[in-house]
């Protein structure tokens, strides 16, 4: 749906609002999420946590899924602007997509569709599968852990979550209970990434020895509200305080919410971590490095927000060293798009969404039936409900994705520090650095604090 303001859209939304919705039909628990064994004709039931940019579009591409029924949306605010584009979002306009979907599809009827507010019904409801949790970054972990601990299969959007702890505690989580969990960095089903990834693994390049990830600065305003810093009052039908949850109490602004809290620190990480939930992930993949991490980060540059809310990196340039003698590059500077492999002999191979291009000596290279290959998924949506089935692991599982996300974050800490920092990725603290160590976490508001604290200790 293109992108209106909020009164067109509660004008067009009037139009079907009685449409496309049958009585509701309760469908016995299977816990796919889990060890559960379902009958192939089953269809996954599904429920979106957090309708905004990404959410919305997300739950579209399961939604054409015949093997998914929707059956629940759940997000703090029923519609409001501050968007793409400046245009509206939430749980009223999700809902209104998938009306319209259901009514125009000829073999899908929407059955029951629930709507609430807070994420703590969906875990409670024994007829949910699996859930996608498509929320700002402070609320990816609380709502993870609640939901592997439900037995409940996992879509998570990239970046995996706020902090280091954070990841770590989702990824034993999804270990201990035994759970499908798929992190939203669809870059692991594109062939192109795939590809130059393979050839880095068969030693195509020969020794790497730096692996350079461009990734985008600044602080665009994609929500037109740049200068809508002003304390106002929530929009009607937006639970504000359940919005900032275990993020530091702050008086509402439209700058603050939207599509632009990615600017700020309480919140996420900037454009850093937004992409490095992408560029990075690949790195990792390609050099085997996918459960251990850096060893120092250096060479740290960055220039900061200049604005009353937004504050985090607008330019930046990271070196992570890997005991397994590399360097990765996470820059703004980069001269090429997307990730770059550079090998012995001016080899080199490098990969953007939907192409790759190699050096003059890698040209014509083919693989064999020999050679090593990574787990191929064509269709990221399609490859988690397919593992929720099946109760195969996912191509984007939570360690990997923790991983990948650890290094922007330690380039985010080193920038704030302006300061080389040692790196121990078994323990995963940084050495002899106590100031360091301590911005690893984030304070809770109560009442998460004790709710996240008691679902860590459980695992």
């Amino acid at each position: 749906m293109k992108q209106v303001n909020r009164r067109t859209f509660l004008k067009n939304a009037a139009i079907v609002a009685g449409g496309a919705i049958v009585a509701p039909t309760i469908i016995p628990s299977c816990a796919r999420g889990g060890n559960g064994r379902v009958a192939p004709s089953d269809k996954v039931t599904m429920a979106l946590i957090g309708c905004g940019n990404q959410g919305g579009h997300d739950i579209m591409q399961f939604a054409n899924n015949d093997k998914v029924q929707v059956v629940a949306l759940c997000d703090v605010n029923k519609v409001s602007d501050g968007y793409w584009a400046g245009g509206v979002g939430g749980r009223d306009v999700v809902e209104f997509r998938l009306k319209q979907f259901y009514s125009e599809s000829k073999n899908k009827t929407l059955r029951g569709l629930r709507l609430v507010e807070d994420f703590r019904e969906i875990m409670d409801m024994d007829d949910i599968d699996a859930v996608e949790i498509a929320t700002p970054d402070h609320w990816h972990a609380i709502p993870s852990l609640m939901a592997a601990k439900a037995g409940k299969a996992i879509f998570c959007q990239k970046p995996l979550a706020l902090t280091i702890p954070e990841g770590r505690a989702i990824s034993d989580a999804v270990k201990k209970y035994n759970v499908v969990f798929q992190t939203g960095s669809q870059q692991r089903s594109d062939q192109n990434f795939r590809f130059i990834c393979e050839l880095v693994r068969n030693g195509k390049l020969g020794k790497v020895h730096t692996v350079s990830c461009a990734l985008p600065g600044g602080v665009p305003d994609y929500g037109r509200n740049i200068d809508k810093t002003d304390p106002v009052p929530p929009p009607e039908g937006f639970n504000y305080d359940l919005w900032l949850g275990p993020a530091p109490k702050a008086p509402f602004a439209p700058a603050r919410t939207g599509v632009n809290f990615r600017w700020i620190l309480d919140y996420s990480g900037g454009q850093i971590t937004d992409w490095g939930g992408h560029h990075p992930d690949i790195a990792q993949w390609g050099m085997g490095t996918e459960h251990t991490g850096p060893v120092k980060i250096r060479s740290s540059q960055a220039e900061w927000a200049d604005h009353p809310i937004w504050n985090t990196a607008t330019q930046y340039h990271v070196e992570a060293e890997f005991a397994e003698g590399f360097k990765m590059l996470l820059t703004t500077k980069a001269r090429h798009g997307g990730v770059m492999f550079e090998g012995e002999d001016g080899r080199w191979a490098q990969a953007d969404r939907g192409s790759h291009q190699l050096s003059e000596n890698l040209e014509g290279v083919t693989l064999n039936d020999n050679d090593i290959r990574l787990y191929k998924s064509e269709n990221h949506f399609r490859n988690f409900i397919d593992c929720v089935i099946s109760k195969e692991e996912t191509v984007a599982p939570a360690e990997a994705a923790h991983r990948s996300i650890t290094i922007a974050h330690l380039g985010n800490i080193s920038m704030m520090l302006n300061q080389e920092l040692e790196w121990d990725p078994k323990t995963e603290r940084f050495i002899n650095n106590p100031t360091a160590n301590f911005l690893l976490n984030r304070n809770m508001r109560e009442p998460w604090s004790s709710i996240y604290n008691k679902l860590v200790a459980e695992l």
